[in-house]
């Protein structure tokens, strides 16, 4: 358990069934016991923290965790994901803090959209910011660009190849990484925001786009299926805008990443380490990124 003498994260909208949040905080204490772990933070990831959930949304918890001291030290290493069984209602698994420090090094957007969740099950501020700065130091935007224009492409060629007949809330999966490129392209600070209205505000879409995306928005929230139909024009044009504007201002194949970067992840992850181990929190100085 994190010390509980610091004040804990805890945002958990009413709109959340309260059933299924006893469960998710049920199933962090028992991987806490079960796997040895220290839990650092949980949030909702998902449609439900993006802002465009359905009726029948399930629940996307993901969460950071350190293990103990001794068992980095072992030369069998325990694996750096635990995962539990999924069901019809959760699909909850979680990443070493080592895996999501050396993931958002090589320009991997989920850890980032994992810190800034609207939606916190559990954690400690200061690991939660003090990432977040790391990040916002040391995350290549290049890198971020790629990984976003990469996850966008694929999703776009697997659901609407064919602009004619495309399923209506599968339009997100590509939008979404599309409002993320324009942010990136526009916001010349730190790191999109994971709430997809509020990305979309922040992108300054046209009109047409912004009345488009609303009136999706609304229908996604009141029915299970949207059904199918022809790709809306405005979404289209903006969506193969911006990959197309990403795939022309590229910097190219992948670059080395920072030695800088990375002794200051290392001694992050030590500092932040020792501090999970502590339960007496209070005694210990809080961390901040290491000078180098």
């Amino acid at each position: 358990m994190i010390a509980t003498d610091v004040p804990q994260l805890r945002s958990v909208p009413e709109t959340l069934a309260p059933a299924s949040v006893r469960r998710i905080d049920a199933a962090l204490e028992a991987i806490e016991q079960n796997h040895r772990v220290t839990i650092v933070l949980a949030i909702e990831s998902g449609s439900r923290a993006w802002g465009f959930p359905s009726p029948d949304s399930d629940y996307d918890c993901r969460f950071l965790f350190f293990r103990r001291r001794d068992d980095y030290l072992s030369p069998w290493h325990k694996r750096d994901v635990i995962e539990l069984p999924l069901d019809e209602e959760l699909d909850i698994n979680g990443w070493d803090v080592g895996k999501a420090l050396k993931l958002l090094l090589k320009g991997n957007a989920v850890v980032i959209e994992w810190l800034t969740s609207p939606i916190t099950y559990r954690g400690d501020p200061r690991f939660r910011d003090e990432l977040l700065a790391f990040a916002a130091r040391h995350a290549d935007r290049e890198r971020l660009r790629r990984h976003y224009l990469h996850l966008g492409e694929k999703q776009r060629r697997t659901y609407f190849a064919d602009t004619k007949a495309v399923p209506l809330k599968k339009v997100f999966y590509a939008l979404r990484p599309a409002a993320a490129l324009r942010w990136l392209r526009l916001h010349d600070m730190e790191v999109p925001p994971m709430h997809f209205p509020t990305l979309m505000a922040e992108c300054n879409p046209d009109a047409e786009v912004t009345m488009v995306v609303a009136d999706l928005l609304l229908r996604k929230a009141q029915t299970r299926e949207l059904g199918e139909a022809p790709i809306p024009a405005p979404l289209l044009r903006f969506i193969d805008e911006e990959f197309a504007i990403a795939r022309a201002t590229s910097a190219g194949g992948a670059t080395r990443i920072a030695g800088e970067a990375v002794t200051a992840a290392e001694a992050l992850f030590r500092v932040m380490l020792t501090r999970s181990e502590t339960h007496g929190a209070a005694t210990v100085a809080t961390a901040s990124e290491p000078e180098l």
